[in-house]
């Protein structure tokens, strides 16, 4: 395991896409875990059971193992006992080719998760950019090669996506419009290899659905399976993708489509809203 005090800096940053091999991505441990100030409408569902801990961050820690054995360096940021949220580290930050773009967050209760991303960037000498016209999330954010599809929601706002698309002139940045209560665009869409998405289609305006269908040839899941977070898989390289096994119908589907399953129990951290890519601040593929 990486230590977050080495002061050796990364040499590159780099993602083109949602698919590619894995090869180094920010995670933080869930140790401090817990449903304080109700933020969605999962939270919402669970609040009165909240969040078991221990067995919290024993499924973590074998999410951790399995990126691991498929050769994905995993950096663990320290848990601060003040940030209950911080288990989701694709929020806080996103990078598409090379540049590392870092989030506005738009909930109070999680915007000191940025300001510890940037402190660790700057200590390994890794330049950033941060958003700062509005609010923008990262799990709003979906890279496929030169489009850029961003979920247009409560947590990122318009003026944020212009300030995006003003950094990117090379990329075709589509702003999609979510229900309202859609937490972000990976609660509902998943770009996966071989031209292939995941997509709850009642989560967003149909126009953006139709350019979708366009482009990708679509899994569509229900709204159960959207509740159970099925879109939020992990796609890690060669096929290979981390699902929840509650998924069952998904995920034959996707290996009826030539995908390569890789199950993981992570239902105590789903009742806070997100799973495995939520989970996840992919930083290299290739």
């Amino acid at each position: 395991m990486r230590n977050t005090t080495a002061m050796e800096p990364i040499s590159n940053v780099y993602c083109k896409n949602e698919y590619d091999s894995l090869h180094k991505v920010i995670t933080v441990p869930p140790k401090h875990m817990k449903i304080k100030e109700i933020i969605n409408e999962t939270q919402l569902h669970y609040a009165d059971d909240n969040i078991d801990i221990q067995k919290a961050m024993t499924q973590h820690h074998d999410f951790i193992n399995a990126l691991k054995k498929t050769g994905s360096e995993v950096i663990q940021l320290k848990a601060d006992s003040n940030l209950n949220e911080q288990v989701f580290t694709r929020d806080i930050g996103f990078v598409i080719e090379d540049q590392f773009f870092v989030s506005q967050m738009q909930r109070e209760i999680r915007e000191k998760e940025s300001v510890v991303l940037q402190n660790w960037l700057s200590t390994e000498g890794i330049p950033f950019t941060p958003i700062k016209t509005a609010s923008i999330e990262g799990g709003d954010v979906i890279v496929d090669g030169k489009d850029i599809w961003v979920g247009q929601s409560k947590r990122t706002l318009k003026p944020a996506i212009s300030e995006l698309t003003s950094h990117l002139p090379n990329n075709e940045v589509h702003a999609v419009p979510l229900r309202d209560d859609i937490l972000h665009l990976d609660c509902i869409f998943n770009v996966l290899e071989d031209g292939y998405a995941l997509i709850y289609k009642d989560g967003m305006d149909s126009q953006s659905y139709q350019t979708m269908k366009q482009k990708y040839t679509l899994i569509e899941v229900t709204e159960e399976e959207q509740f159970h977070m099925a879109p939020n898989v992990l796609s890690i390289g060669n096929g290979k993708i981390i699902s929840l096994p509650e998924n069952n119908r998904v995920n034959k589907e996707l290996a009826r489509a030539g995908f390569d399953i890789m199950e993981v129990d992570f239902s105590e951290i789903i009742k806070s809203g997100g799973s495995f890519r939520c989970c996840t601040l992919p930083i290299f593929r290739g």
